[in-house]
């Protein structure tokens, strides 16, 4: 293994734009949820009239689609990524939209039959039901509660219980019932994570920048130092990832019926 310095420098180094994860071959892995959420995306893109993806990154997860939507919108907030996104999805005939992640999604009421996202830091459900017609879907595969604590307590200490439980699948249940959506199907997964080398770790927070939010290599410094002397000496770090599928569906308009009039008989 190269020295504690060399492993900084290099994951200093790398770009963190974009959600494409190859610098971590070799470094880190993740197991993947059983349910494939790329692949069951795609096919629900391929009979979608319109589609929206919600925080798309840097485009990778809806660029990995074999078919679009004639119309596809994706929207994104981090300047880096609107641009690595745009580069990515226009040659594929989607539009790119900068949004903020907390402000209203900038389209009319009932514009897509199918709304996605992988990821999204938090999902609003009163946008995403306003924005998808009648009869129309949001599948997505969300962060679970919890999610590689084992790195956040590590660095942070002991989280409150209510940080453990934030984004409870139970909890997105309820809020998108209370926005008017059925759930269809909902799932969990926790996943083993291995981290092999102390440059894996630093990579992984500068890019997932919410999960210590106050991290940069000098202010952990002393902890880094020590984490990579345990890798060295014990394997691989490891930690847990929790993720869950999530499909629901806004109900079809229902038609209103004419009220009956009373009509007397005639004389």
């Amino acid at each position: 293994m190269k020295p504690f310095h060399e492993l900084v420098a290099e994951a200093e180094a790398a770009p963190t734009d974009g959600w494409d994860f190859s610098w971590f071959e070799g470094r880190a892995t993740e197991e993947r949820p059983s349910w494939g959420y790329a692949r069951a995306m795609a096919e629900r893109l391929a009979h979608a009239d319109a589609a929206l993806d919600i925080q798309t990154g840097g485009g990778e997860v809806l660029a990995s689609a074999r078919k679009l939507p004639r119309l596809t919108v994706a929207t994104e907030g981090w300047p880096s990524n609107v641009a690595k996104a745009t580069a990515l999805l226009h040659p594929l005939g989607a539009v790119v939209v900068a949004a903020p992640e907390d402000a209203p999604l900038p389209f009319g009421d009932q514009a897509f039959d199918l709304v996605v996202s992988r990821h999204p830091v938090r999902p609003r459900w009163t946008e995403i039901a306003r924005v998808l017609k009648p009869g129309g879907t949001y599948f997505a595969q969300h962060v679970g509660p919890g999610s590689v604590f084992e790195i956040v307590e590590y660095f942070l200490g002991p989280q409150p219980e209510a940080g453990r439980n934030d984004r409870h699948p139970d909890r997105e249940r309820a809020g998108a019932e209370a926005a008017g959506l059925r759930i269809v199907d909902l799932r969990a997964a926790r996943l083993r994570m291995e981290f092999h080398d102390i440059g894996a770790v630093v990579h992984f927070l500068r890019k997932v920048v919410w999960m210590v939010p106050d991290f940069t290599v000098d202010r952990y410094r002393t902890r880094l130092l020590s984490l990579h002397e345990r890798i060295v000496a014990e394997g691989p770090f490891v930690a847990h990832s929790t993720r869950h599928l999530i499909e629901a569906r806004k109900p079809e308009a229902q038609s209103v019926k004419p009220e009956a009039q009373n009509v007397k008989p005639e004389a």
